[in-house]
């Protein structure tokens, strides 16, 4: 199951506060400065049962420095509390712009 009735959570709280989270983990790369490239890269990932995430991809890129940047970072995230249906933990996409 990839939709959920009950989205999965990050900390606590919504999508914000994940994206807050990946801006505190952010390194910018060196290459991508050097390259004056700077954007907003679109991934999607799943989270799983266990509240892990995994498939992480990027669906909009900018560069290839700055796309493998935002796959370290959200493939780096804490667990999530997983998204629901009829109160059992189910796998769910979920979209972000990094």
């Amino acid at each position: 199951m990839l939709v959920a009735e009950t989205m999965p959570t990050f900390q606590g709280g919504n999508i914000d506060v994940f994206r807050a989270w990946c801006r505190q983990n952010l390194h910018y790369p060196a290459v991508a400065v050097d390259n004056g490239s700077e954007g907003i890269v679109s991934v999607m990932f799943v989270v799983e049962k266990d509240g892990s995430v995994s498939n992480v991809e990027v669906l909009r890129g900018v560069d290839r420095y700055l796309d493998q940047e935002a796959i370290r970072v959200v493939s780096s995230s804490p667990k999530w509390e997983p998204g629901k249906n009829r109160n059992t933990a189910v796998r769910t996409y979920i979209v972000v712009p990094i």
